[in-house]
């Protein structure tokens, strides 16, 4: 099934689209998007049309117009049922009319019925929205502008078109403004150079080179230095609005980005049940890029599979479901995780395929919540997908009602995944959403939120607000659960009484972190407006063919445990003969011990570039060693460096 986007006829052909214009306006963590599309009616006869219009699954709509000739409507938000009423009457009597409305299967896709456009006649479509913007694996925030004519399906994945295949240009220029300096912008597309705008560099406009073709999905990635620092940022009331109503007072806008101390982080969980649900639908039979070399979803889903069961601790359990039209269990149910079972997995990944069909989330899910869970053993859910599905809503619910009972992390591959649903699953689950597109690597992005689901997490958090009498504060965000590491979490708050002259729109923000307890403090240049206080207690108590590629190859040959067996196929990946790498072993060391640490020396003297993605397997390793109680660790890795040409310290290894 098509779901066509942009100006479409009841029988969902296109309008011809001559021109987008776009103005982005990015405020820290948050970007309001002002997006205005010109279409024009080449046919001979009337075209009663709907606008469609997919939108980021965090998004909402502030602002709509569409104008046809001389003609303009703004919208006005209404009952839904009252909504439709007063269309059909308008269309009934022969005048025009619109209706925009959230789409009934996805909430990230909005239609617009603009009634009757003429013979020749020319319609504007105008649309606000606010959206905030997406943390990445490497501290990135990420903005997304969807390609409103490329199709979005249910079966079939079109993530552009061929290029000056596209009749229309698309204008887009940013204004970035951040309390702290804006290190860069990148983007899928060519960009002009950035632009700052004050000497702090706080403040910066870029745009898109001219003569972009609209034939992907536009990507901008904003980068903050000391992007850890808490901010707050406050917004004026609006002058037209009621003082008293939500737009007539002022707001403030928290955002919390917080990187734990190194000794708590370190602390990894041996517990819990990760349960890995991947997309296996038709579409995962593509590429997950347009360049050259690119690797299939499929075949990336197998490595990243790989990658999480080598990496998952000892006393954990685990199971892989795959789904489309149908899913299928690794297990029964989930298994303990030893080598028998890791090496069961194994031999199901390398055989897994994009063969079941098309992408259906719901029933697999249900399935899922269906087992009872695991004493002391968290479940973690890990959701993989590169589509959408038509039944948005109903997921998100059937996460949000089984919330207590686990985590779900998600991950949306390709250009064509719904927003909504990624990041929606991820919200309602308490976890973290990552989207892969471009030339994007899957694999580090999979083992950050690994390493989210590993580490401790602060809860029970509590939020205190001290100001002067006749002052206000109403939060209007939800409670924040849970915090952990590389997790973003925004509070949004409404000021109500006296506050008399609004202080800078951007305030200094300082953080101090100790175990078990975050006190974020914000300082302000206007005394009525004193100390914001996070606190956080208690932090849940922590339990005590890949061949092609080198480092996948040498994973691939770790054992559940952590070590390496002294084998060819690992000489293979040092480079040296496996006569080479036994004679240099030292006399009363273990073979097994050995081939371990110059795994180790291997990694941390040609793989540092690559660490978020086998730092746990390393982990694991470590843990080994130290178990078998060695005596002669040191002369191990002296003895390693000399055989590889590495100089990696034994207090580097963590030995």
């Amino acid at each position: 099934m098509v779901n066509c986007c942009g100006l479409v006829t009841v029988k969902k052909e296109p309008v011809p689209l001559k021109s987008i214009a776009v103005e982005v306006s990015v405020q820290g963590h948050v970007a309001t998007v002002s997006s205005t599309l010109q279409y024009e009616n080449q046919e001979e006869s009337p075209l009663e049309a709907i606008f469609v219009f997919p939108l980021p699954g965090e998004a909402a709509v502030c602002r709509f117009s569409a104008k046809i000739g001389q003609s303009e409507v703004v919208a006005e938000v209404q009952e839904k049922q009252k909504a439709q009423e007063q269309y059909e009457d308008a269309l009934s009597s022969g005048l025009q009319a619109f209706l925009l409305e959230e789409s009934d299967e996805s909430p990230d896709v909005f239609k617009l019925s603009v009634g009757s456009l003429p013979p020749g006649e020319k319609a504007s479509v105008s649309l606000d929205y606010v959206t905030e913007l997406a943390v990445q694996a490497d501290d990135g925030l990420r903005l997304c502008l969807p390609a409103v004519l490329n199709p979005r399906y249910h079966s079939a994945l079109v993530s552009s078109v061929p290029a000056g295949s596209v009749p229309y240009s698309l204008s887009l220029s940013a204004r970035v403004s951040s309390p702290h300096p804006i290190s860069r912008v990148e983007s899928n597309c060519p960009l002009d150079p950035l632009n700052y705008l004050n000497t702090e560099k706080t403040q910066a406009m870029v745009s898109l080179a001219a003569g972009h073709q609209f034939d992907r999905d536009v990507e901008l990635l904003l980068y903050y230095q000391d992007t850890h620092q808490p901010t707050a940022i406050v917004e004026a009331a609006q002058t037209s609005a009621k003082p008293g109503s939500l737009m007539g007072d002022p707001m403030v806008m928290l955002s919390m980005y917080p990187e734990f101390p190194k000794d708590v982080m370190s602390l990894m969980t041996s517990h819990g049940e990760f349960l890995f649900v991947m997309d296996r639908s038709g579409s995962m039979s593509c590429p997950m890029h347009n360049g050259s070399g690119a690797q299939d979803r499929i075949g990336s889903a197998r490595d990243t599979l790989l990658l999480l069961l080598k990496s998952l601790p000892m006393g954990c359990y685990f199971n892989i479901i795959g789904f489309g039209s149908r899913y299928k269990s690794f297990f029964p149910k989930s298994v303990e995780y030893s080598q028998k079972t890791m090496n069961e997995a194994l031999q199901k990944v390398k055989a897994m395929r994009a063969d079941l069909g098309g992408t259906e989330i719901l029933q697999p899910l249900k399935h899922i919540y269906s087992q009872p869970c695991l004493p002391d053993q968290p479940r973690q859910l890990f959701l993989f997908t590169d589509g959408e599905v038509r039944n948005t809503k109903e997921v998100l619910d059937l996460v949000k009602a089984n919330a207590s009972s686990h985590r779900c992390f998600s991950f949306g591959i390709g250009e064509g995944a719904s927003s909504a649903l990624i990041s929606g699953v991820a919200k309602q689950g308490g976890g973290h959403a990552q989207f892969i597109t471009g030339q994007d690597r899957m694999q580090p992005k999979v083992m950050q939120s690994l390493r989210f689901a590993l580490q401790p997490a602060v809860v029970d958090i509590s939020v205190k607000w001290n100001v002067p009498k006749g002052v206000s504060v109403t939060t209007l965000s939800p409670p924040i659960r849970m915090l952990f590491q590389g997790q973003r979490a925004l509070l949004y708050a409404q000021i109500t009484g006296e506050v008399g002259a609004l202080p800078s729109p951007v305030m200094s923000v300082n953080i101090v972190i100790t175990i078990c307890l975050v006190t974020v403090h914000v300082i302000h240049s206007n005394p009525y407006f004193l100390v914001f206080s996070l606190y956080c207690f208690d932090c849940p108590a922590p339990a005590s063919n890949p061949a092609m590629d080198p480092l996948l190859q040498l994973i691939s040959l770790q054992k559940a445990s952590g070590s390496w067996v002294l084998e060819a196929a690992l000489a293979e990946v040092l480079g040296k003969t496996e006569e080479e790498v036994a004679k240099p072993k030292p006399a009363p060391v273990d073979q097994e011990v050995w081939a371990t640490v110059l795994a180790l020396v291997w990694l941390y003297g040609f793989k540092m570039e690559d660490q978020e993605e086998w730092q746990f397997l390393a982990m694991k390793a470590v843990s080994w060693i130290q178990a078998q109680k060695v005596a002669s660790v040191s002369e191990c890795v002296q003895a390693g460096n000399t055989l590889l040409g590495c100089q990696v310290q034994k207090e580097t290894l963590g030995l």
